[in-house]
């Protein structure tokens, strides 16, 4: 068979035109398989992306609290320290002087019942006293008691009684 130029143009042209056509199918077809290989590479990409953001969010939400929380621990221990030791100490203060107040208190009970006794005993005893002075005992006599008195205890009269 015989073909003229023409007709093997164009059959060339038809077969280039096929093949053409062949190759742009066989390259959509292969991009479009690159293109959703792509996005479920960008999916996978993705997804890990935000895990893994959420994982680390997660972790320095735990930091966080951590680190906030110890400094609220602390601080609060250190307030009920301080607190609780001043109010100890304070209820301590309060303790000790109410006990000398007391005891302040019984003490000049204490001094005005001896006045009273020792008021009554002077007036018993004619205001006369025992005393002694350097290992010496004198019996004290109230002013006026002797005209020429021979010792002196604190200005009044005395009589020395003997060592014996």
């Amino acid at each position: 068979m015989t073909s003229n130029a023409n007709e093997l143009t164009e059959r060339l042209r038809r077969r280039l035109e096929s093949e053409r056509r062949e190759i742009e199918e066989l390259t959509a077809s292969e991009l479009g398989r690159l293109g959703e290989s792509s996005r479920r590479v960008a999916r996978n990409a993705l997804s890990s992306i935000e895990r893994d953001t959420e994982e680390a969010t997660g972790r320095m939400r735990a930091l966080l609290l951590k680190a906030w929380l110890r400094p609220l621990i602390v601080g609060l221990s250190l307030w009920l320290g301080i607190f609780g030791g001043s109010w100890a100490t304070m209820r301590w203060l309060w303790t000790r002087i109410e006990t000398r107040i007391e005891t302040a208190v019984d003490l000049d009970l204490g001094i005005e019942e001896a006045r009273q006794t020792l008021t009554r005993l002077e007036g018993s005893t004619w205001g006369v006293a025992l005393r002694e002075i350097e290992g010496e005992r004198f019996v004290v006599l109230p002013e006026g008691a002797l005209a020429d008195p021979l010792w002196r205890v604190d200005g009044r009269p005395a009589l020395k009684l003997s060592n014996e």
